[in-house]
Order: structure tokens, then C-alpha cells, then sequence
């Protein structure tokens, strides 16, 4: 799948760092040429013997190796490639992407390239969710750096959550999708996601607690795998992932106008949570008078999903929908696929004890018309994968 690709790896220090040589025998598998870059606390994890033994190269370590900089090495080693993997990209290596710091080879490397760069982020539970890293996350994402994990579960330090380095064959197969090699290239998928805010004035509006993140997890592995992916998303507090074709909107009915324009697509994936009704919006702010109580009246919003599942011609070949319940999940997801006439649902359970909605976490059961499947509760980057894989699978 990879034949005569050319990918840089850089080798960040951490535990994870053993999952790179796993990493370089996948990628020479499937008949990419890897050179490897191994950082100074890499080392202290992996040997450059052994990385060296797996590519079948030399290692590089050293900004100041006079031979290479003297041909100005680091430039050519950043160009020559056809894609920059990170893997484990620690907290430290992403601080320095997100600043454009050059202070060793793997740094200057990055601030060179003229390539695409995935990373695939290896660290504590805490550091993970430190606002710095998040922060420095989001100002990758926005450069456009692809990003694949990190996986929830138990730690080396002996604690559990997000921040386990994505296994090898995950990192393969989004590797495989950056360079148009993925099961889905060629496919356009659309894909929805976060809240709408229906306004009720100039500053209030109705909404809902999604934070976005499952949809644009999903998002992102659909682009891992080669999709070509539209992304229409509300206002979500998560920053969209890179690499997709943004649409922002605010309303249900600017999604429902945003998703129509976006058609045709092989696959529409509906993870956004549309709030059911709107109002007459005020034209200005309503205010406030003692012993009265204004009054809102709703009207219904469009049905996106099933506008889109019930179309004849242009209809997607596959159209997923989510259904948030918070009792009677199982009957009640049911029953929204058959009256929605959407292909699949995917059921989750998103009652306040849950921690669901605007957490790490899913836990969702797939229905098909060959029945429903249980998925274990797991991370959100996780549940989007599996289902991407599964629309692979599904289109052939």
C-alpha cells in the first residue's frame, strides 16, 4: 500500500518509544522507505542500534553532524520525504512545534519541512489534559498538523485515561490516508458535528452540552483513512482537526442549508446534537419586568437526518445517525432509525451520570438491519476510528 513512499520518522523520548520499532517494521511492510530520526531522550529508550536494524538506514541524531550540515542536511531531510511521522510526540516535541523552537535535529526538522506532518502524542494522563498541552494541540491542529490518538488506558506510571500512544497498525493506516493510499480515498464523507445555537435574542439562545468531540474525532479518522471530508460543524469548544473542509454555522437551519450544499457524498455521518426547536428571535434584547414572564414560542427544527436518509436521487450510499438518549436507549435509537430511514444508528447513553456529553468517553451500541452490536465504553478517538473502519469495511 506504501510502495515507494518516503517517511521521516522522528522518535520522541518516552515509554511509547518502543512502539516505533513495531512502527518502522509496519511501514517497511507495506513497502515505504523509512528513515529514522532519533532524538537525544529517544535514545534513552530505544537504541540507535536497534532503530537502525529495523529501517535498514542510519540513523540520524545530530543537528551539528558536520558531513550531512555541511550539504545542509537537516533541509534535505525534511524535504525528501514524502511524509513526517512523530511517534511518540511528547508533550515537549509538541511545546516546540506549537512555538517553532530549532534547537536539535527533530525540532529544526519540523520548522523546515514543506511536507505534511502526523504526530501521534505519547504522555501522562495529566500532561495530556494540562491546558498548555491542550493549548499547544489546538495550535497544531489549526497549522494543519494531522494527529492520530493518543489511545485512553492504563499508563506505564500506573494511572489510567487518554495519553497511550496509538498502536502501530492505527498510526499505518492514517500514514496510508495522508498520502491518498487509505481504503477510503477517492470517497467524499460528510460529516456533522457539535451543538446549534438557536437564538432567542441578540445575546441569548437555546442550546445543548455538546462539546463537538465525537464528531470531530470522527472527522478526523475518516480523513485518516484517504476520505475527502466536509466537515459542518456548530459552535463546538473543540478546535476542528486539520486537513478537512470546514463549514462553520451557528443554527439547525444553517446546517441543514450547509450539509444540502456540501451533497453529493459516498457516506454522510450526522454526530452533530441539533436542538429540536427554535423561536422568533427578538430583534432586540428582551427585558426583564416584574411580574411578567415572557413568552417563547417553539417551532420545530429541520430534520436534517432524515431529510437527507429519505432523499431519492443523490442520496449517500451510507447515512449514520446518532441517537443521545437518556432512558430506554436501546428502544428508543431503534426506533429513530426506522422512522429517520437512515442505514445506521449509533445509540449512546448520555444521562448526566454517564459523563458522555462533553467527556473523553463513549460508550455506544451500533444499530444496523442485522441487529445492534455493543462497543465497550472507550475513548472518544477510539469510537471514531472503529466506525470509520466499519465504513470502510462497509463500502468494499
Amino acid at each position: 500500500m506504501l510502495a515507494g513512499k518516503h517517511i521521516l520518522l522522528i522518535i520522541g523520548g518516552g515509554i511509547a518509544a518502543y512502539k516505533a520499532l513495531d512502527l518502522i517494521r509496519r511501514l517497511r511492510e507495506r513497502g515505504a522507505r523509512v528513515t529514522p530520526v532519533l532524538t537525544q531522550a529517544g535514545a534513552q529508550f530505544v537504541t540507535p542500534l536497534s532503530v537502525s536494524a529495523l529501517a535498514g538506514v542510519r540513523v540520524f541524531a545530530d543537528l551539528f553532524d558536520l558531513t550531512a550540515e555541511a550539504e545542509m542536511g537537516h533541509i534535505e531531510l525534511s524535504r525528501a520525504a514524502d511524509l513526517i511521522v512523530v511517534a511518540p510526540a511528547t508533550a515537549d516535541l509538541m511545546a516546540k512545534m506549537a512555538a517553532g523552537l530549532a534547537g536539535d535535529l527533530a525540532s529544526t526538522l519540523l520548522l523546515a519541512t514543506d511536507k505534511r506532518v502526523l504526530i501521534a502524542p505519547a504522555m501522562n494522563v495529566r500532561m495530556w489534559q494540562h491546558a498548555a498541552t491542550q493549548r499547544n494541540l489546538a495550535q497544531l491542529l489549526a497549522d494543519g498538523i494531522a494527529v492520530v490518538g493518543p489511545n485512553a488506558g492504563d499508563m506505564a506510571c500506573g494511572e489510567f485515561g487518554p495519553g497511550r500512544m496509538a498502536e502501530p497498525l492505527e498510526i499505518v493506516a492514517a500514514v496510508e490516508g495522508m498520502l491518498g493510499r487509505g481504503p477510503l480515498a477517492g470517497r467524499h464523507v460528510l460529516v456533522t458535528s457539535g451543538p446549534t445555537h438557536e437564538p432567542i435574542d441578540p445575546v441569548r439562545y437555546i442550546a445543548n452540552r455538546s462539546s463537538g468531540a465525537q464528531g470531530t474525532a470522527i472527522a478526523a479518522a475518516l480523513r485518516d483513512l484517504g476520505a475527502r471530508v466536509t466537515f459542518v460543524t456548530g459552535p463546538a469548544t473543540v478546535p476542528p482537526p486539520g486537513g478537512v473542509d470546514v463549514v462553520a454555522v451557528e443554527t439547525a437551519a444553517q446546517m441543514r442549508d450547509a450539509v444540502l450544499a456540501a451533497l453529493p457524498a459516498d457516506v454522510a455521518v450526522f454526530a452533530a446534537a441539533v436542538a429540536d426547536w427554535h423561536v422568533t428571535a427578538a430583534a432586540q434584547k428582551i427585558k426583564k419586568q416584574a411580574g411578567r414572564l415572557p413568552v417563547l414560542e417553539l417551532a420545530e427544527n429541520p430534520d436534517i437526518l432524515a431529510q437527507v436518509a429519505q432523499m431519492g436521487a443523490g442520496r449517500p450510499g451510507l447515512v449514520v445517525g446518532f441517537a443521545a438518549e437518556t432512558e430506554d436507549v436501546l428502544a428508543h435509537a431503534t426506533a429513530k432509525r426506522a422512522r429517520k430511514g437512515c442505514d445506521w444508528i449509533l445509540a449512546n447513553d448520555v444521562s448526566p451520570a454517564t459523563g458522555i456529553m462533553g467527556g473523553a468517553e463513549n460508550a455506544v451500541t451500533l444499530i444496523t438491519a442485522a441487529g445492534a452490536e455493543d462497543w465497550p465504553r472507550m475513548g472518544k478517538d477510539a469510537v471514531a476510528r472503529a466506525l470509520a473502519l466499519r465504513i470502510a469495511q462497509a463500502l468494499g
